[in-house]
């Protein structure tokens, strides 16, 4: 039993990945006692908030960093740094940036819904979102026809929400940024490499801590110390409803320990085992098949793709998803492909026995 049980909600089975849907991800326990020890002290939290940025960059290479409650709210204080520069006349009126700097730059295929829309994060930061090109082409001349007297930085995603085909590369976004004398800005938020962008001349990089660092909810800009400073500055204004605790700065930094000292090859090999399990029981149930696919961010993340096989059953995609859903204990699964008749198993968050529950279920969903 959970303590979710425990108040009345069901077990869930997470099949999705870490993703916010479902709390992201759990806590080793040297985390959570990291987290746990430093909820029962106290301390200066602008202190614990500059010594941890400098922890932080000994991590990514970055001249400063900066912690943050999410890597949505990091998005929002860099924006809301880059346009008032930390002047309080301007962090005092934000979001409202009217007749000032205050528009950000980035690819159409970048301007995702993550749960939120990459505008919303914008916006609540005072920035106004320029999207140029087409969903499936951009070429440098949009984005060189789009800066202004108006633009603060440009802005790049990282993700596999992102349209892959077609778009900018970052070291292109880079060039143009600084020949402009702009910052580039990237959304790093579930990469695993923290140190990889940085090192290709990105001025600020956004970081989740709950995704592949497996840390409380928390998150992290890291980059120029100019920059950085703005972005700080922003808790005495529209970062103050989104501030992190002292008790999620302490469960980062032991999770960033943690994680320069994982054996990642290690965690791909085991991923892989349990996707090929998944597949090739999925391929013994009658009506279904599944085969690997590898994530479409290019990280070395691989999951198992089910679908129906139509010769043998007429039963939808979206009806066993949602009979998924229904089902005690719930098991969610990745659900961004149900229009193409795909649905994705991530089994990096199973748990021991789940994945065997997991084929069980969809026997019983086929008999059905």
């Amino acid at each position: 039993m959970s303590v979710y049980q425990d108040i009345g909600l069901k077990k869930v089975i997470n099949c999705c990945g870490r993703v916010t849907l479902l709390g992201v991800s759990t806590l080793s326990d040297e985390v959570a006692r990291a987290a746990v020890a430093g909820g029962q002290s106290y301390v200066v939290i602008e202190d614990l908030i500059n010594r941890a940025g400098e922890i932080i960059s000994q991590y990514t290479g970055g001249e400063d960093s900066c912690v943050a409650s999410c890597a949505s709210a990091a998005i929002c204080l860099t924006v809301a740094g880059l346009i008032s520069k930390g002047k309080k006349s301007i962090m005092d009126r934000l979001p409202n940036s009217e007749g000032i700097p205050n528009e950000i730059v980035l690819q159409k295929g970048h301007s995702i819904e993550f749960g939120g829309t990459m505008a919303t994060m914008l916006r609540i930061g005072g920035g106004v979102s320029v999207e140029v090109g087409t969903v499936n082409e951009v070429v440098p001349e949009d984005v060189e026809g789009a800066i202004n007297e108006k633009t603060v930085a440009l802005l790049y995603v990282k993700s596999h929400h992102c349209v892959q085909k077609g778009m900018l590369t970052i070291e292109t976004m880079r060039d143009i940024a600084h020949r402009h004398q702009l910052p580039l800005i990237i959304d790093a938020a579930a990469e695993e490499d923290f140190r990889k962008y940085i090192a290709m001349g990105a001025d600020l990089v956004v970081y989740s801590g709950a995704k592949a660092l497996e840390a409380t909810t928390s998150g992290f800009v890291t980059g120029k110390k100019e920059y950085i400073a703005y972005a700080k500055k922003q808790y005495h204004g529209i970062g103050r409803p989104m501030k992190i605790g002292k008790e999620g700065i302490m469960g980062l930094l032991k999770a960033l320990d943690r994680y320069e000292n994982k054996d990642r090859e290690k965690e791909v090999k085991e991923n892989l085992e349990k996707v090929r399990y998944l597949c090739d029981e999925i391929n013994r149930i009658p009506g279904l098949k599944a085969v690997q696919i590898q994530d479409e961010a290019g990280r070395a993340i691989y999951r198992a793709r089910v679908t129906v096989d139509t010769a043998v059953s007429d039963k939808k995609i979206e009806d066993i998803n949602r009979e998924l859903r229904a089902g005690d204990p719930i098991i969610y699964c990745r659900a961004e492909f149900l229009n193409l008749g795909e649905l994705d198993l991530d089994p990096r968050p199973l748990c021991e026995g789940d994945k065997e529950l997991i084929v069980s279920r969809l026997k019983e969903i086929m008999k059905g």
